[in-house]
């Protein structure tokens, strides 16, 4: 087992790998798919993509990410493995999450177009054509955009709904709308992306801020051809307050506009109650009534305050720790270069 945080050690940097014919063998096409309890699905997902594959105009590989899986997914994954060259894979230590085992799988795809996508098939592999006609015509980054989403519930569609727009509202860049991870990146765009050391990944977002030329294709998004939802609802909402803090300031913004409202507040209530001592005596504002609600109001302020930094503080108190990224106890096929001494040095 060995750990992996720095893109170039102890492993040789993809773009050098990339750039040696006699260790990429001349891949073109990098499939990176996360995978994690997927068992139900990959038999579909390898056949779909080997259909895919058969049809295009250059080498492929395809780079399966197990993140933990407790089911027999990993056992499936070798078994591909072992008949088809071109199926390579990383298997991790334990789940690490959805975004650091695409993070795993970007910094060891070696081609000059990396195509992302799941593994439950939502994000269909007959798409990729399409992604591939418009890096061809010169865009860095094409990523799918959903139009409609199948199968899935009301609160769903408008959590996602309201979240992607309120992540572009508040967001220091233009991050697009209605867009997951399955998309098509230039070599690099994956290796500035393998660069950046930060752990609290949203890849959607670190995608839009590197710039370069990209552009979108619609899609209806499909429902899953098998199995169960892995992104929970707390998943999802846990990505997302991820996504806001790496993004945006604005938060930090809004405690500081709860606390010139909430003085704002208690000045006016100050001169309110002078009136009432003086030409309202009577009224049942004045006294405990009165600083009851004033205690609640300044109590509430305080706690969100200290919850928005306890937010960007705990982001900051997982940078500075250092990890790795994750750590591998298995890769099958993979161009690494790796001796103890490296991996000593992480130690």
């Amino acid at each position: 087992m060995f750990s992996y945080n720095n893109p170039l050690t102890p492993f040789s940097s993809p773009s050098s790998i990339a750039s040696n014919p006699d260790q990429s063998g001349n891949i073109t096409y990098s499939f990176v798919i996360p995978i994690y309890n997927e068992e139900d699905n990959i038999a579909e997902l390898y056949r779909r993509l080997k259909a895919l594959i058969n049809t295009l105009d250059a080498p492929s590989e395809i780079i399966l990410v197990d993140d933990g899986s407790c089911d027999r997914t990993l056992p499936l994954i070798r078994q591909l493995h072992q008949n088809d060259p071109t199926v390579r894979y990383v298997s991790l230590a334990r789940n690490f999450g959805h975004q650091i085992a695409l993070t795993a799988g970007l910094q060891f795809a070696i081609g000059n177009a990396i195509i992302v996508m799941d593994a439950d098939l939502q994000d269909p592999p007959e798409v990729v054509p399409d992604l591939i006609q418009q890096w061809q015509q010169g865009y860095q980054v094409v990523y799918a955009q959903r139009i409609s989403r199948q199968r899935e519930g009301i609160f769903k569609r408008f959590t996602a709904y309201m979240f992607y727009r309120f992540l572009q509202r508040l967001s220091d860049i233009h991050i697009p709308t209605d867009t997951g991870d399955f998309c098509l990146m230039d070599r690099q765009i994956v290796d500035l992306l393998n660069q950046m050391p930060e752990r609290n990944r949203y890849i959607r977002g670190l995608r839009a801020w590197v710039g370069f030329r990209q552009t979108a294709i619609t899609l209806h998004r499909p429902p899953r051809f098998a199995g169960d939802v892995k992104y929970t609802f707390r998943k999802s909402l846990t990505l997302a307050l991820s996504s806001i803090m790496a993004f945006s300031k604005v938060p930090l913004r809004l405690a500081t506009y709860l606390g010139l409202f909430a003085s704002a507040l208690a000045v006016f209530m100050m001169f309110l109650t002078l009136y009432w001592r003086f030409f309202n005596p009577s009224s049942q504002l004045i006294g405990y009534t009165m600083i009851t609600m004033a205690i609640f109001f300044l109590g509430a302020v305080q706690l969100i305050c200290l919850g928005i930094l306890g937010e960007y503080v705990g982001q900051i108190y997982e940078e500075i720790k250092g990890r790795p990224l994750y750590t591998v106890k298995e890769v099958g096929h993979l161009p690494i270069s790796y001796s103890p001494s490296s991996y000593d040095a992480l130690h």
